[in-house]
Parts: C-alpha cells; structure tokens; sequence
C-alpha cells in the first residue's frame, strides 16, 4: 500500500487516510479465488475516488502495455494475480478492461453492453452516420465467470461501435459530462468518433487533460487532449464520459457477504448531477441535433472555441495561456508521440513484416481494417502526429496575432513574444532526439526538427523498410533493402501521406496502378498543410505585426447562433467509413426499418483561428478515424 501514499493529496490527508483504511479493511477478492464475486451491491463515492486513484497510478507510472502496467507497482492488486498472467487490451478494449479489473478486485457490480445495432444503413458499425443502439447487455453475476474470462470476452466484444451512442440514451454503461473538474476526472472515458478511445489519468492546474490510450499492438503511450479528439454529431456520442452508476438488485446476501443471484439497474440520466449534453450543444439554449454544431459557448460574455472553452473550464473557469509555457509542453508532447511511433514502427521491423511482399492492393480502408496492417501500419497514428504538429504551429501563430492585438488571454511580460517563441521551441526541438536502427543496424539519429521537415515522408506502410519508415533519403536511406515494387508504392502513396484527415468513407483497395493516377477520394492530397514554426516564427520576427489596441468583446449573438470561426485551414469532413470486419461480430442485430439514407451534415474540423478575431463556439472537428476495433 505504499504506493498510494503519494495521492492523498488529492482529497486531502484526512479523506486519504480513510479511503486507505477502507481498502485494507474491505473485503477484496481472495487471491486463490480467480472467480468474479460480488461483495458491495453498488458502489460508493470512496470506490470511485479509489477507482480514480488507481488510473493515476497507472498513468503516472510510465509503464508502456497494460500487461506492464497492471504487473507494476502502480496496480496494488497486483500481487493477486496468478504469475504467468498477461493482460492485453487495444484502444477499444481500455476503458472497460480497466474498470473491469477493478471491480473484479474490489467485489463490485460491473455490467457491459455486450452488442450494439446500427441506426440506419452501415457498412462498419463503428462509423455509423447516426450512431447505434443498445442490443444487448450482460450482467456479470458472482460465480458466472472468471476475472480473466471476464477481461478476454471484453477483448472480444467491446469495439468502438459500443461508444457511439446518442448522449440522450438512457441505460448505457457510460454517460456525457458537464465540462468541469469534478465532472472529467482520472478515470474519465474520452471518445474519439474516429475509433479511437482514451482514458483520463490527469488534469493539471493550468487545464490541460492527461490521458493514456491503448493501440493494436498492445502498446500503451500517454497523451494531452487536444485537436486531435473531434467532436461530431450528437448521435456520434463523442467527448468525455463517466461510468453510469450501477446497482445489484435482488440479489441474496451469504454469510461470507458475498452476493448471488439478482440484475443490475442504472441511474437515470435525471438523477445524475454531472450529466450534460454541452459538450455537444454548446452551454447556451440547446439546438436541434441537426443544428448541433451552432451551438456557442460563451466564457465571460464572449464567444469562444470549444477547445479553449473547454481549457478555461478544466483551469478554474477563465481562460490565459502562457505562450511560452504552451509552446515548451507542446514540442515535449510530440516529441513523446515521435518516440511512441519509433516504438510502434520498431515491432513491426521485429515481426519482420517488412521482409514480406508488398501485397498487390492496400486494405479497403488503411485506416480502419484488420490483421497486420491493423497491428503493424501506422497510418492513424501518424494522421494523429501530424495533427499535433499541425495545432502547434497554428497555436504559434493565434498567440502572436492575439498578442499585438492586446487579447488579455495572452499571459506574457517579455519584450519580444516573437523572438522568445523562438528560443524556446528551438530549446525545446534540440532537446528531443529519435534514434533507429537502419536495415544493416547501424544507428541513426534524428533531431525534432528533421522529423518535422521529414513529416511527410514517414511511410506508415508497414511492408516498407525501416529507412522508409522515417522517411529517409540520399546516403541515409543505401541501407534500405526494398526493391523496385515496394518503391514504386512508396512514392505512389505519397499522397495519402500528405493527408491528415482520416476518411474512413472512402474506398482504398486500390493496386498499383489506380494509386498511381495522382490525388483523388481515398488516394489523398496533393499537398500538405503547414507545420513549419520556425518559418512562421522567422518571418514574423523580420515583418512584426503591428501591435493594435485591445479590442472590445465581441459581442455575444442570439443563443445557438454563434459567430463564424477564423480558420488557417480548410474546413475537414469525413462521413462513415467503408467495410471493414470488425474483430468480433456483435450479437445478433435488433431488427431495423428500412431508414432513408440520414441528410445530416458529418463532423466538421474546427481549425486553430489565425487571427485575433472572435474564437466562435462550434469549434467542431471532422470524423477523423485513428485504426481501432
């Protein structure tokens, strides 16, 4: 019990302390006893904060897979678990995995929606239009199953169709939240309508949301939310949820308190005090679900994006951003996501799936498929780097515009913004280095600045060679074995790698030959976006805005009828995405009327505003779809 010694700060010493007498003194599972029982018919506010506790440790402690981390010393259970046990989750599988082993060790109720039916036509029902339904649910009774039986037919039953429910429903394992601290807390469930899923272990002071995700090939890396997680239609079910509060019902109590027999009820959404739909809506009068995304929300009598809404609400209500400090923690988080992505590449170099041949089509849709191309390509999480790069270098330049527009949300008492932009992100850059191993293992080293130049030459194709995976060229790239086929490829998918956005509509099995025509649906882009601080930072320092005078609040319009966004991109979309087998087949589905194909506009990107502008409250982003269940 060591370990937890260092939260009590949280809550406090004296709550601490009592939450640690009750984890000594409640009764657990017996270690000799892998059976899931029942022992508390519901749980308390001390479960949750000790569930939260749990996330953190696990979040905090640096470990990279579930199976590392639930034998680590964050997992106080661990020691419970017979040796040779491995745990291993995927995105999808996360949230519950988690919140399952848990409530195994603890002796709480636990339930699961078991399969999910599609509202209207779908070929992947992870990417339905308008979301899905419940179909069916399991109650996890004492003496059904086993903790590990339990945790494997969560592997192979929850997918990301299972999160993508409209945030009205009642009776889902996981509920939408009011914007606050108390509300999106360790433990929370972020959900992508992309497919991807992550898990809170953090909020620090200053706002910014820490989380944990999982991928295919069991690795587990660390994140800060951001621009990257869209939001989408209401029937989409995207943001932060909470887990649904559970209680066993009509359930006979044995001598040893062990609980049999009875089901499990949840609360309304009623009689939930953090239930909220304004991560969808907005925090004014409530639109139409069709008219969603006209939904503002306004901070102080102003109009603001969804993101920086979301920032002052997580910091304490108002909104101030130290450019510096914004710069300095977002160059370290992509530097973690380019080292996170050398250890996703270096698995697939260990299965030497780049010693295979190049296959003659790509998958329906790279970004949503099965096999090793789901467990070895990386083309989502390299859509997701990009996007990160990309909002750094759009941040850069909001910050420099509100600067010399005198927006009091920018926190900086230096002389020159431009120049210590500079200086820090340079500091930053020469700080973070990548190191492979080319194909004749000699070693080769990248700096944050080559990686960034190199961007979009980073093949996600993992038949490609190790140089082509970091987008090497010239002397670097002799090493390379691939011959004149997989070459041929590498350039031919030169413009999927140049897009962003993942387009999980479009079809793209296509040969040679079809990718070879140019840009087009499903072949990508013809050219990137802009990710280049240092240009930007340059170029203002020789041409510096002029400094304007504070400009009065925008004024606030009508409820649900906020101001246009300032964009410095094209507005993004992505509507549902093409067949791809899930990796277990749902339940059979409830049966469905024939429905006509649904009107309603998809998600649309919310870029970073370029100008000093009102920041409107849509701040709506598009379906874009990192590879997941």
């Amino acid at each position: 019990m060591r370990h937890w010694g260092k939260y009590l700060a949280l809550w406090g010493w004296v709550g601490g302390a009592l939450w640690l007498m009750a984890m000594v003194s409640a009764p657990l599972a017996r270690a000799d006893d892998p059976t899931y029982r029942i022992l508390h018919d519901s749980w308390t506010d001390a479960d949750e904060r000790g569930y939260s506790e749990f996330i953190t440790a696990i979040g905090e402690n640096g470990c990279n897979s579930i199976n590392k981390c639930l034998h680590s010393t964050a997992n106080p259970f661990a020691k419970t678990d017979p040796p040779g046990t491995v745990f291993f989750s995927d995105c999808a599988d996360l949230p519950y995995y988690l919140r399952a082993y848990y409530a195994w060790k603890r002796g709480l109720p636990f339930s699961y929606i078991s399969s999910v039916s599609p509202l209207g036509r779908t070929n992947d029902i992870r990417y339905t239009a308008r979301g899905n339904t419940i179909a069916t649910r399991h109650d996890v009774l004492t003496g059904s199953v086993t903790g590990m039986t339990l945790l494997s037919t969560l592997r192979d039953t929850i997918s990301s169709a299972t999160y993508r429910l409209h945030p009205d429903m009642e009776g889902t394992d996981l509920y939408p939240v009011h914007i606050d601290r108390k509300a999106i807390r360790p433990g929370s469930v972020l959900y992508d309508p992309n497919g991807h899923l992550a898990v809170v272990y953090k909020v620090e002071d200053d706002g910014r949301i820490l989380y944990i995700d999982a991928h295919p090939d069991n690795s587990m890396t660390h994140g800060t939310y951001g621009r990257k997680f869209v939001r989408s239609s209401p029937g989409m079910g995207a943001g932060f949820k909470d887990w649904r509060p559970v209680t066993l019902v009509g359930a006979t109590r044995a001598p040893d308190g062990t609980y049999t027999g009875g089901h499990m009820e949840f609360a309304k959404n009623a009689d939930l005090p953090d239930y909220s739909t304004e991560q969808f809506f907005g925090n004014g009068e409530r639109p139409a679900d069709r008219q969603w995304a006209s939904g503002g929300f306004t901070l102080d009598g102003q109009l603001v994006d969804y993101y920086d809404y979301m920032r002052a609400m997580m910091g304490g209500g108002s909104l101030a951003y130290d450019p510096i400090v914004e710069v300095r923690n977002m160059v370290r988080a992509n530097c973690d996501d380019l080292k996170y992505r050398g250890e996703a590449v270096d698995l697939a170099i260990a299965a030497k799936i780049q010693l295979k041949p190049q296959p003659d089509r790509l998958p329906q849709n790279i970004y949503g498929t099965d096999g090793e191309w789901e467990e070895f390509s990386t083309p989502s999480r390299d859509a997701r780097l990009k996007t990160s790069f990309k909002e750094l270098r759009d941040q850069v330049q909001r910050f420099v515009e509100w600067h010399a527009a005198g927006d009091k949300r920018i926190v900086y008492q230096g002389a020159n913004l431009q120049r210590d932009l500079l200086q820090t992100y340079d500091t930053e850059a020469a700080a973070c280095s990548i190191t492979y191993a080319r194909s004749d293992g000699s070693q080769m080293q990248l700096g944050y600045e080559e990686a960034r130049r190199r961007m979009w030459a980073l093949s996600f194709d993992p038949y490609h060679c190790i140089e082509r995976r970091w987008g090497a060229s010239g002397p670097e790239a002799a090493t390379c074995r691939d011959g004149q086929v997989k070459t041929a490829w590498y350039q031919a998918e030169q413009n999927l790698r140049n897009q962003i956005d993942r387009t999980y509509d479009a079809r793209m099995n296509f040969n040679l030959a079809e990718l070879k025509q140019g840009p087009g649906p499903g072949k990508g882009v013809a050219a990137p976006p802009d990710i280049d601080v240092r240009a930007y930072l340059i170029a203002v320092i020789a041409h510096p805005p002029v400094i304007a005078p504070a400009q009065p609040p925008a004024p606030v319009p009508p409820k649900g009828s906020p101001a246009p966004l300032p964009s410095t991109s094209k507005p993004r979309t992505a509507p549902p995405a093409p067949a791809v087998v899930p990796k277990a087949p749902p339940a059979p589905p409830a049966r469905e009327e024939p429905k006509k194909p649904s009107s309603e506009p998809p998600p649309t990107a919310s870029a970073v505003p370029s100008t000093a502008a009102v920041a409107t409250t849509q701040g709506a982003a598009p379906a874009q779809t990192p590879a997941a269940k």
